[in-house]
């Protein structure tokens, strides 16, 4: 079972360079992030003409979150627990049954954080908050769960190009690391950084600068995995090259495969 995590950057914008993608990779489940449409507005026939269940979280303009599953999705929800006034689409959760076992996804678009500090910096990390009460509850079930998407955060410095550029951004700020490594602490391993250890390896280059052409990346969008999950594990991959094609997301996909 191959399941993808992919920050499309908008659906209208990106649906050829999408389908395209996955007319050729041809991923069993694909976690989508900043789908910005809502849920009447999204393509869901072009998906389902290619064989995938849709389940949309979507929202005007801004974030949202979608799963496109070949296989049938269970139990849909939608929203991250925790705060009930908060609207901004950013989190959805569906149970994949695969041939030999099911695998509970949680599809996340976490928050920004920028400019720092201000208010959007303290909804981050109040964000990451609620995700490790929900990752908490994920260990507590002892069964296999992954939670994948673009966390804009950036773990280590290998992990961007130049990461003294970003040291007072929200993504590399000492306090968004040390959340984000509270959550991994909890048992939870990460796909491609456990497969692929030495730096070098990005998923989002900005539209700006030349970042592409410089490789001026950074990795920001993770799949991390209960040990259940772990233990099922083939291999990890980033799809770079797609980034070089014509209209591409500023994020590429990032993958697991699951013996499941």
């Amino acid at each position: 079972m191959r399941i993808a995590t992919f920050n499309i950057n908008g659906i209208k914008a990106r649906v050829d360079a999408l389908t395209s993608w996955l007319d050729e990779a041809s991923p069993d489940v694909v976690l989508l992030q900043e789908i910005k449409s809502v849920d009447e507005n999204f393509p869901r026939e072009l998906f389902e003409d290619r064989g995938y269940n849709v389940e949309t979280h979507g929202q005007k303009s801004f974030n949202g979150v979608a799963i496109l599953s070949k296989l049938p999705l269970e139990d849909v929800t939608r929203g991250l627990p925790g705060d009930d006034e908060d609207e901004q689409a950013r989190w959805i959760e569906a149970t994949v049954v695969g041939d030999h076992t099911a695998v509970r996804l949680c599809g996340l678009y976490l928050p920004n954080g920028n400019p720092v500090p201000g208010p959007k910096y303290d909804y981050k990390l109040a964000w990451m908050e609620r995700l490790k009460a929900r990752a908490q509850d994920l260990m507590a079930l002892e069964e296999p769960a992954l939670m994948a998407g673009d966390y804009n955060i950036i773990p280590q410095a290998e992990d961007a190009a130049n990461p003294d550029a970003w040291r007072e951004d929200a993504l590399f700020r000492l306090e968004s690391r040390e959340a984000y490594r509270r959550i991994l602490n909890l048992g939870f391993t990460e796909a491609f950084r456990s497969r692929h250890p030495a730096p070098g390896h990005y998923s989002f280059w900005d539209y700006q600068a030349g970042a592409w052409q410089r490789n001026n990346g950074i990795r920001i969008d993770h799949i991390l995995m209960t040990p259940q999950c772990a233990d099922l594990m083939i291999e990890a991959g980033i799809e770079k090259e797609l980034r070089g094609r014509d209209k591409p997301s500023d994020h590429v996909p990032v993958w697991v495969d699951l013996a499941a």
